[in-house]
């Protein structure tokens, strides 16, 4: 338990009757702590610069150091509170080395997002197991050893705290080409809501999100080992900036949700999918063998982020496609309820359009 002046009437209330169920309070972003993995490219890059901006305190973590350090430098200059902790996600004792950091630097973490990924493109029967198991270590070993550290972090102090894992459509949905990536995906997906369910049950401080990124202009194409001839790469497709997932991210840093999905495509492919499977499974096969590689000559598999850091500070990759500002989609999901009337004005309108 903690003497924490910051907690709320609720909060201390739920200290003093473990047992009372109250929705979870969340620090406002101004006042908390965050921990992100990944930070040092795309979607972490973004988050963290993001999160910094709205006054939250940042732990950045990575394996590339000089990227880190530039990216503190920067966070820095700005008068933001911002350290960086090398750490490999796919080792527990990195992990842990994060949590310390953060509560030896700043007293504790508020949030903890598990962001920190790696992708390989090749047919399924051409890639090596050892290959197979690396990715594991970073997409569901790393959120596993994340989630039960910061879950103790939260229950050892009593205060509630956000956990966060970037899943993918791709958990949701398997595919073709990134046979690896989307089961170490589905294991992901698996992995959080079991927890969740497991923390709701016991009523601890823990509010538990997953994010469901469809495809987003990041440099992940170009970190990925590639088995291809031509280089991985979002093509012929919406794509999404890496903004309208850190968006989401911060958002369930604050408010309690269960699942965000980034973008339209992620949200109608997942129910497409669950309603439509065997037609689900035609389209995937006609559409991704074409749209996940660029018309150019694919990087050696030794540049590829599976075994070592890849260049860091770039938030966005080179792919082609429909490149959105924004989702509406996920901003629209932020306010169910006004985002329910408007859908409900619109088929009212709908409706007396047809009577006439």
């Amino acid at each position: 338990m903690t003497n924490d002046d910051s907690l709320t009437n609720t909060e201390k209330l739920e200290q003093q009757n473990p047992g009372m169920k109250t929705k979870l309070r969340l620090k406002q972003l101004k006042d908390q702590v965050i921990v992100i993995t990944g930070a040092s490219s795309g979607i972490g890059l973004v988050t963290a610069r993001m999160a910094a901006e709205k006054g939250a305190k940042v732990v950045a973590a990575a394996r590339n150091e000089e990227a880190l350090k530039d990216l503190t430098e920067e966070l820095k200059e700005k008068g933001h509170d911002t350290i960086w902790v090398k750490a490999d996600v796919g080792k527990e004792e990195d992990i842990n080395r994060i949590a310390e950091t953060a509560s030896s630097t700043f007293g504790r973490f508020d949030t903890w997002v598990n962001n920190a990924a790696v992708s390989t493109f090749g047919h399924a029967m051409d890639v090596t197991v050892d290959d197979m198991k690396r990715m594991f270590d970073t997409n569901f070993w790393g959120p596993v050893y994340g989630t039960r550290t910061a879950v103790k972090h939260y229950t050892s102090r009593g205060v509630p705290g956000a956990l966060i894992n970037v899943g993918s459509l791709f958990g949701d949905r398997g595919t073709v080409i990134q046979s690896t990536y989307a089961s170490a995906k589905f294991a992901l997906h698996g992995w959080t809501e079991s927890i969740r369910m497991e923390l709701e049950k016991e009523h601890a401080p823990v509010s538990v999100t997953l994010i469901h990124p469809g495809r987003i202009d990041t440099p992940y194409n170009e970190h990925a080992h590639s088995y291809l001839d031509k280089q991985p790469a979002h093509s012929r497709s919406m794509i999404y900036p890496p903004e309208a997932v850190a968006e989401a991210i911060l958002f369930a840093a604050e408010h309690p949700k269960r699942d965000m999905y980034i973008g339209s495509q992620a949200k109608a492919i997942t129910m497409l999918g669950a309603l439509f499977p065997r037609l689900i499974d035609k389209l995937m096969e006609k559409i991704m063998y074409h749209s996940q590689h660029a018309e150019r000559p694919s990087k050696p598999r030794e540049e590829s982020a599976l075994y070592h850091a890849g260049y860091g500070m770039h938030d966005r990759g080179t792919n082609k496609g429909w490149l959105r500002s924004r989702s509406y989609y996920t901003k629209a999901t932020k306010r169910p309820i006004v985002s329910a009337a408007i859908v409900a004005g619109l088929v009212a309108w709908g409706m007396a359009k047809r009577r006439k």
